[in-house]
């Protein structure tokens, strides 16, 4: 006993805090997993427009040739 508290206290307190880090830990890495995500789905889209955006312009060029 360290000052009257047994150990087992103290053990709880230590797990209490490691569990706390293990848990910022993993909202972290889950942040950072979902901003991958998020950036690769915007490039999909950004793909997409600029895809449709060539096809207008292959379409405007066509119509005014013929």
């Amino acid at each position: 006993m360290i000052a009257g508290v047994p150990w087992w206290v103290f053990m709880m307190i230590l797990f209490i805090f490691l569990s706390g880090y293990m848990a910022y830990r993993a909202i972290r890495a889950e942040k950072k997993l979902e901003q991958q995500f998020i950036e690769r789905e915007g490039n999909v889209y950004m793909e997409r427009l600029e895809e449709e955006r060539k096809q207008k312009e292959e379409q405007r060029r066509i119509s005014s040739d013929g």
